[in-house]
């Protein structure tokens, strides 16, 4: 059991506390894991005040969430003009409880700075951000699946056994912007991210284009293509690619045109997502949204969402899988093979074995 470094060494499921800190800046997979948190922490604490350092980039997913009284924002990429006030203003919050869930160099010394007398993170901890807590929560480790890892708090704190809730506040408003934007489409569509942070977990745009090509035609279903602003160039490549496979095809780019809270209305909106192994993914997941993920540098059992029967992950059978490389280093024949030696075939019957599934729930 975690217990809190009080005199006294109060067991953590028995402290209170008045005012907790999450610190979890990104990435977006992750801080979408995290959020079942949330939930917890207010039943646990329901007096607590309850805050979250994140990256300015995902503050906009967790504004109006109704267990969460206050977004501090971090800046990474304003350099260390950044810090100074960051710092007074986590030291100025006189938290009791602090959870980092990032374990880096930069939170550690976010979680040092708020000074509070119980700081908890994990055992993935790196870069020596161990020293910054008093106790780190076992069973804990890169082993466990990330989705349980982040569990593993509320285990502690007694509430393990509490709901996990993915709670997302969409306004009124960007429903209304989203539902512009798929006007021109009048059919059910499949929303495909073809873009992922490293190289290493972005499977060929022209092995995506053809799937969804084939589905499209297989299933009279339209194709919607999200990403980031800067996957806009892989998305109109992409969109090429599925109309010289299949003129007929209806393909609409939306990458870098939506919020992360837009995002996920048209993530609710779709049949089902396709996507390489990535933050929309696990957004797609925390909202019970079917998906079929592609799985190549990264393992589908460490890394993936929870299973469910709408699930499917897909992993390429080469050798160096889930190597964890964000740049590969194999040259030649061998470079990016993870990739290359997973073939349309198994990522396409999944698709048609998840939308089969839909339909039939449907009729």
């Amino acid at each position: 059991m975690v217990t809190a470094p009080s005199s006294k060494q109060t067991p953590l499921d028995l402290m209170d506390a008045r005012r907790i800190c999450i610190i979890k800046p990104s990435a977006l997979g992750d801080v979408v894991q995290t959020l079942p948190l949330l939930p917890m922490l207010r039943e646990r604490f329901p007096k607590a005040k309850i805050s979250w350092v994140i990256n300015s980039s995902f503050a906009n997913l967790l504004e109006e969430h109704p267990a969460l009284d206050e977004i501090i924002p971090f800046n990474r990429q304003g350099g260390w003009r950044e810090w100074p006030p960051l710092i007074k203003q986590l030291r100025a919050g006189k938290f009791d409880l602090v959870l980092d869930l990032q374990g880096l160099l930069r939170t550690a010394v976010m979680t040092w700075s708020t000074r509070a007398p119980v700081r908890i993170g994990l055992q993935t901890a790196r870069e020596m951000s161990h020293f910054a807590c008093h106790q780190l929560i076992p069973d804990s480790d890169k082993q466990m699946p990330a989705y349980n890892r982040m569990w593993r708090v509320a285990e502690a704190l007694g509430m393990g056994a509490t709901p996990r809730e993915t709670i997302i506040t969409v306004s009124d408003s960007d429903r209304q912007i989203v539902e512009e934007k798929l006007a021109p489409i009048s059919r059910p569509f499949v929303a495909i991210q073809p873009g992922a942070q490293w190289s290493t977990k972005r499977w060929p745009v022209e092995k995506f284009a053809e799937v969804a090509a084939r589905a499209a035609d297989t299933h009279d279903l339209a194709m919607v293509l999200i990403g980031s602003q800067g996957e806009r160039l892989l998305a109109q490549q992409l969109q090429q690619e599925i109309q010289q496979r299949n003129p007929n095809a209806i393909v609409l780019d939306l990458a870098g045109e939506t919020t992360l809270k837009q995002l996920s209305h048209l993530l609710e909106r779709s049949t089902m997502l396709l996507t390489n192994d990535s933050g929309p993914m696990h957004l797609a997941a925390g909202l019970q949204v079917p998906l079929v993920g592609v799985f190549t540098s990264t393992s589908s059992v460490r890394s993936g969402p929870p299973p469910t029967s709408t699930t499917r992950l897909v992993t390429t059978t080469d050798a160096c899988q889930a190597c964890y490389k964000k740049i590969c280093p194999r040259t030649g024949d061998l470079h990016l093979t993870c990739q290359k030696r997973l073939s349309t075939a198994p990522v396409l019957d999944a698709v048609n074995q998840l939308v089969t599934q839909l339909q039939a729930r449907a009729a």
